[in-house]
């Protein structure tokens, strides 16, 4: 039951700032995919699924979008989305595994590092390749269960633990009563994936991070050294390290869609679904 309050106790989703951030990744991302450089959404029909408070729903509406819808069951963020951006955006109270939208009417979906906060991510991926018209593209933020630091909490290896061990675990240090996130392997978010085509964008941002509005992922000079890094490694020694990569930033299609942007030192790979 927390979960459709979620905005309530996650300080995090209330962080405009960095809501705002995130989403300037995610339109980057999409712009690359898209090969467009302005109006990057310009005419697109497009729903953030997961969106409480709305700040990356209104950045969709503002990349040009025709029409920006935001889904959720959190309805304390839904209302304050709605009376800060109900002009640009329409906001929905559904739940993911039942989208209000007929078959192929949206071009381009985001689900942003929303898979592990829900009971049947799986379910809601169908449902999102229902919705997706045939040349649409659906944006993924997906979080590694083998990530060291777990996102939420600040708890190292907090998600390689049993439930009933995280539960301990967060309310030893005080962080929550439960431990209801549930991560996956990216061999389990590849098998997430099937059904869909879908291109790897995450080295691709982390080499070039001033290319997708990610320079906050490493400031100062050690980000500056980390690009130099990582801009410049084999191609093979990246995917050896893909399995303990923190998060995931995938673009899926139905069709046979490939990148339209510019070439990159670390170009986007395609990932092979299960």
């Amino acid at each position: 039951m927390a979960q459709l309050e979620y905005s309530e106790f996650q300080a995090a989703m209330l962080d405009e700032d960095k809501r705002r951030r995130k989403a300037a990744k995610i339109v980057a991302v999409l712009g690359h995919f898209l090969g467009r450089d302005e109006g990057v959404l310009k005419g697109l029909t497009v729903a953030d699924i997961g969106c409480s408070a709305g700040f990356i729903a209104d950045e969709l509406a503002n990349a040009g979008a025709a029409r920006t819808f935001g889904v959720d069951i959190d309805v304390p963020g839904l209302r304050k989305a709605s009376a800060r951006f109900g002009e640009r955006v329409t906001f929905v109270c559904a739940d993911g595994t039942a989208l209000p939208f007929p078959d192929g009417s949206i071009d381009v979906l985001v689900f942003n590092h929303i898979y592990e906060h829900v009971v049947d991510p799986d379910a809601i991926m169908a449902e999102m390749h229902r919705v997706l018209s045939d040349e649409g593209v659906l944006y993924l933020g997906l979080g590694n269960r083998l990530g060291v630091m777990e996102p939420h909490y600040r708890l190292p290896f907090l998600s390689y633990l049993p439930p009933a061990l995280a539960d301990r675990y967060v309310r030893l240090f005080g962080r929550a009563d439960s431990y209801y996130e549930r991560y996956r392997t990216r061999r389990g978010l590849r098998r997430m994936a099937r059904g869909f085509r879908v291109w790897d964008y995450t080295f691709p941002v982390l080499a070039t991070p001033a290319a997708f509005a990610g320079s906050e992922l490493f400031p100062g000079a050690a980000g500056r050294a980390a690009e130099g890094v990582l801009s410049r490694l084999p191609r093979a020694v990246l995917r050896a390290l893909l399995p303990v990569v923190p998060t995931y930033l995938w673009v899926a299609t139905k069709s046979a869609r490939r990148p339209a942007g510019p070439r990159l030192p670390q170009p986007p790979d395609p990932v092979q679904t299960l």
